[in-house]
């Protein structure tokens, strides 16, 4: 481990050790305060501001986009409060941190088929709540999550994350596990907007080209698990709710690439519904769209989100 890794890890290790013994309502304004530092001061604002002006239809730059992405760097602190402190809580304190669950009977309908769901969300508001509540109350739920460096790193925000029941797989080990959980009448859990191999499927977002992944639907597709969409938002107090919508129709033929753009375009709708409604809960810091992802390529501007936002 090099003195960057090992700052790093030591550092996620002393917060995770002072942040349980904070207030809520003293972290949550501490987290504020760090979001609008970091707004001001991190590379990655860029790849967010661009990511917000294809939502609004808004210059980067403009005075409603940064308000927007000054938020966006709020709530991201506030979801590494919510992390380093999920160990210490209880069940039911998990429980009360949601306001509301919505939906919960499109999930129940589809397990009682007896052949798993793929569930998929974006990086919208506090998505690893959503997994956190489904398991603290009885669901089975695998997460695919990013392998993050070091490995010490990866291994101490796992167990975090696996503190209550949920289980996580780095997307680079043998997918063996998630198929496992299907055949066994499981929740997958995957993102829909983070491109981890960089080997999406071009596809239209927001009527412009962009380039997201497109795994859970070759997942869903190949198993015939139900496909569900769900978000959990962050209210102002910073209880959430959360959105179960109900499972996808998906199209299955035997052309797979006929199929994947229908289905493709089914989920990118109802996600394109929520990132309208709610701009701000998008905590994603890499470039979706096609002409800034060019420049994040070649590292103009633009700071990797697995060096500043490990998810």
């Amino acid at each position: 481990m090099d003195y960057r890794d090992a700052f790093i890890y030591y550092g996620y290790r002393l917060a995770g050790a002072i942040t349980p013994l904070i207030p809520p309502r003293c972290g949550y304004r501490l987290a504020e305060q760090l979001g609008a530092l970091f707004y001001g001061r991190a590379a990655s604002r860029r790849a967010v501001s661009d990511n917000v002006s294809h939502i609004l239809g808004e210059p980067a730059d403009s005075p409603r986009v940064q308000t927007v992405v000054q938020q966006v760097f709020r709530n991201q602190a506030k979801n590494y409060f919510d992390l380093l402190r999920v160990a210490s809580l209880s069940a039911e304190e998990i429980r009360k941190s949601v306001h509301q669950i919505i939906g919960l009977e499109h999930l129940d309908a589809a397990l009682a088929r007896g052949r798993g769901v793929v569930l998929v969300t974006g990086h919208f508001g506090n998505f690893d709540l959503a997994g956190q509540i489904l398991a603290v109350n009885g669901y089975k739920v695998t997460a695919v999550a990013e392998h993050l460096r070091p490995e010490r790193l990866f291994r101490y925000v796992r167990a975090m994350r696996e503190s209550h029941g949920l289980s996580f797989i780095p997307i680079d080990r043998p997918l063996r596990d998630i198929f496992r959980a299907l055949r066994t009448n499981e929740i997958v859990g995957l993102a829909l907007d983070r491109n981890v191999t960089d080997e999406g499927r071009l596809t239209e977002f927001f009527g412009q080209a962009a380039r997201l992944p497109d795994g859970y639907l070759r997942l869903a597709w190949r198993t015939e698990a139900a496909l569900i969409v769900a978000f959990c938002r962050r209210l102002p107090d910073n209880t959430f709710v959360i959105t179960v919508e109900p499972e996808v129709e998906l199209d299955h033929s035997n052309d797979f690439e006929r199929d994947a753009k229908a289905n493709m375009r089914k989920v990118l709708s109802i996600f394109e519904a929520y990132l309208s409604r709610y701009p701000d809960q998008w905590v994603y810091f890499q470039p979706v769209w096609l002409p800034c992802q060019a420049e994040h390529r070649r590292g103009v501007g633009v700071q990797p989100a697995d060096e500043e936002t490990p998810r």
